[in-house]
C-alpha cells in the first residue's frame, strides 16, 4: 500500500517514546502529587516536549490516569501471585495465612513508588476525576480482592471457615493484616523495622481467625 501524502506529512512517533512519558509521570506524581504536578515538570522529567506529551495522552487527567492504571496493575499481578502462592493449596489454613500476611505486609521497596502514589491520590481523591479513582480501583484494590474474597469461599466450603459474605470478609482480612503498619508508618513514608511489620501481620491472622474460624 502507498502512502499518501497526508501520510508522508505525518510526525511518526519514535517507539519508546509512550514509555518515556509513563515513567517521567510516575515519577513526577509520586513525589508532587496530582495537583502540584505540572505537564512541563513531567515533560521534562520525560525528556520530551510538553506538544510530544498531549499528543499521547491529551492531557494531565488521562495521563494520571493511564500511570495509575499501568502502577495498580503492576502491584496486583505482585499480590495476586502471593494469593496463589501461599493460599492456592493450604494445608495448615492458621500456618499458611501467617505466611501470607507475612509475605503481605512486608517490604515491597520495588513497590515505593505506588505507594507514594496511592498516598496522593487518598489526599487528593476529592480533587481526582472520577474516571481516574475508578480505573485505579479496577486494575488494583478490586482485582485483588476478588480474587482473595474467592479463596477465603473456598475455605468456607472445605469448612476452614465460616464466611458469610467473602468480599467483607477479605476486605476484612486485608484490613488486619495491613492498618496497622499502614498507620504506624503513614502509609510507607516512615520504614518500619521489618520483625515489627510481621507480628502485626501475624496478630491481625489470629483475631480474623477468632472472627472466622467455625466454633465447635
Amino acid at each position: 500500500m502507498t502512502s499518501s501524502p497526508t501520510d508522508a506529512r505525518r510526525p511518526r512517533r519514535r517507539p519508546g517514546k509512550r514509555e518515556a512519558i509513563l515513567d517521567g509521570a510516575r515519577t513526577t506524581f509520586a513525589r508532587e502529587g496530582y495537583s502540584r504536578a505540572s505537564i512541563e515538570t513531567i515533560a521534562a522529567e520525560a525528556e520530551v516536549s510538553s506538544r510530544t506529551l498531549y499528543n499521547h495522552f491529551g492531557d494531565k487527567a488521562r495521563l494520571f490516569e493511564a500511570v495509575i492504571q499501568v502502577s495498580a496493575t503492576e502491584v496486583a499481578e505482585f499480590q495476586l501471585s502471593l494469593i496463589e502462592q501461599f493460599l492456592g493449596d493450604v494445608t495448615d489454613l492458621s500456618v499458611d495465612l501467617d505466611a501470607f500476611a507475612r509475605a503481605w505486609a512486608g517490604p515491597a521497596p520495588q513497590h515505593a513508588g505506588h505507594l507514594a502514589l496511592v498516598r496522593h491520590i487518598q489526599a487528593e481523591a476529592g480533587h481526582l476525576p472520577p474516571a481516574v479513582l475508578a480505573a485505579w480501583h479496577r486494575a488494583g484494590p478490586g482485582r485483588v480482592q476478588e480474587a482473595l474474597a474467592e479463596r477465603l469461599r473456598s475455605f468456607a466450603e472445605r469448612g476452614l471457615l465460616t464466611v458469610d459474605d467473602p468480599e467483607q470478609a477479605a476486605f476484612h482480612l486485608s484490613m488486619l493484616i495491613t492498618a496497622e503498619a499502614d498507620n504506624r508508618s503513614y502509609r510507607g513514608a516512615v520504614q518500619l523495622p521489618a520483625e515489627e511489620v510481621a507480628a502485626m501481620a501475624s496478630a491481625g491472622v489470629r483475631v480474623f481467625l477468632r472472627g472466622y474460624q467455625p466454633t465447635e
